[in-house]
C-alpha cells in the first residue's frame, strides 16, 4: 500500500511542479490576459469538447459491435467517461482497465474482448494523431527536428503493429498465455482489418481529433489570439503523444508543457502559450470529470466501489482471474 501511495504522490508532485514552473514564468502576463478573456469562446470550447466525447462514444460503439457486443451510444460514451475520469487520479493509465470490468459486469463479456476493444481505440487514436501531425509539420515554422522524429517513430510503430497483427493469424499455440495473445490479435483483426472497418475507424478518428483541435482554437480566440490552425494542430499532436507516456495522472503537467513549448517555438508569446495550454487541458479535464460523474450515476453505485478499488490498485487482482 505504501508503494502505491508513494507512486501516486510522486506522479502528482511531478505534475504540480511542471504547472507551477509554467505559471511562474509568465504570472503577470497571465493575469492581464485572463482579465481580457471573452467567456463566449469558453462556452463554445466546452460544447465542442462534449461533441468530441459523443463522437468517441459512436466510434467505441462501432468497435464493440464488431466484437459482437451490442450497446447504445450512451453506454459506450459513459464507459469511456468512467475510465478516463479514473485516469485523472490513477497513475500509469490503469483507469483504462475499469472499462474491462464495466463490460464484464454490464454485458458479460470476457476480459479479452474488453482489452481488444481498448487496444483498437488506442491504436487508432495514436496513429491518427501522428498522421495529422505529419500533415501539419511542413506548415509550422520554428518546430524542432525531434517533432519529426517523434511523429515518424509513432507512424513506424503503427505500421509494425499492423504487420504483426496481419501475420499473427498464421500462428497457434498450446501455451495459455500465447493462446490468449493470439485470441486478442484475432479479435483486433476482426475489428479493424477489413476495408470498411479500416475506413470507418480512420475517418471517425480524424473527425474526433479535428474536433479536439477546435477546442484549442476556441481557447486561443477566447484570449484574442489568432494562432495558425496548423500550429494548434501540431501542438495538440505533440501534447497527446507526450501525454500517452503515463508520467503523471491524466498527463497533467506534461501535456501543458508540450503544448506551451510548441506554441512558443512557433512564435506565440510565452504568457499566451502557457495560458492556452492550461485552459485547453482544464476544459477537457473538467468535461471528463463532469461526464464521469454522470456516467457513475448512469451505471449505478457499484461503479463507485469499482473506482475505489482501482485507486487502491485492487483492480489488477480482479483482472488476473480467468475469463
Amino acid at each position: 500500500m505504501l508503494r502505491k501511495i508513494s507512486t501516486l504522490l510522486l506522479s502528482t508532485l511531478v505534475a504540480g511542479v511542471i504547472i507551477v514552473f509554467l505559471l511562474s514564468r509568465v504570472w503577470d502576463e497571465l493575469l492581464i490576459t485572463l482579465h481580457e478573456a471573452d467567456p463566449r469562446y469558453l462556452l463554445a470550447a466546452t460544447l465542442i469538447c462534449l461533441l468530441a466525447w459523443y463522437m468517441r462514444g459512436i466510434r467505441y460503439r462501432y468497435i464493440l459491435m464488431r466484437l459482437s457486443v451490442c450497446v447504445s451510444t450512451t453506454f459506450s460514451t459513459a464507459c469511456i467517461f468512467v475510465s478516463q475520469t479514473a485516469n485523472l487520479i490513477i497513475p500509469a493509465r490503469l483507469g483504462d482497465l475499469i472499462r474491462l470490468l464495466i463490460l464484464r459486469h454490464e454485458k458479460e463479456t470476457t476480459y479479452t474482448v474488453g482489452f481488444s476493444s481498448l487496444i483498437v481505440e488506442r491504436v487508432f487514436d495514436i496513429i491518427t494523431i501522428a498522421l495529422i501531425g505529419a500533415i501539419a509539420l511542413p506548415f509550422v515554422v520554428g518546430q524542432t527536428p525531434w517533432f519529426s522524429l517523434l511523429i515518424g517513430l509513432v507512424l513506424i510503430a503503427g505500421l509494425l503493429f499492423f504487420l504483426v497483427l496481419f501475420i499473427s493469424g498464421r500462428f497457434t499455440s498450446e501455451n495459455r498465455i500465447l493462446a490468449k495473445i493470439f485470441e486478442i490479435m484475432a479479435q483486433i483483426r476482426s475489428v479493424s482489418l477489413t476495408p470498411p472497418a479500416l475506413v470507418y475507424l480512420l475517418f471517425s478518428s480524424v473527425i474526433i481529433w479535428i474536433i479536439d483541435c477546435l477546442v484549442c482554437v476556441m481557447v486561443a480566440m477566447m484570449f484574442g489570439e489568432t494562432v495558425p490552425i496548423m500550429v494548434i494542430v501540431l501542438a495538440i499532436v505533440i501534447g497527446n503523444l507526450v501525454k500517452a507516456v503515463p508520467i503523471t495522472p491524466g498527463g497533467i503537467g506534461t501535456y501543458e508543457l508540450a503544448l506551451a513549448m510548441t506554441f512558443e517555438l512557433a512564435g506565440v508569446a510565452p504568457g499566451i502559450a502557457v495560458l492556452i495550454a492550461i485552459v485547453d487541458h482544464l476544459i477537457k479535464n473538467l468535461v471528463t470529470l463532469g461526464g464521469g460523474a454522470l456516467s457513475v450515476y448512469y451505471f449505478g453505485d457499484w461503479t463507485l466501489s469499482l473506482l475505489k478499488r482501482a485507486f487502491s490498485g485492487d483492480i489488477r487482482g480482479e483482472l488476473r482471474d480467468r475469463d
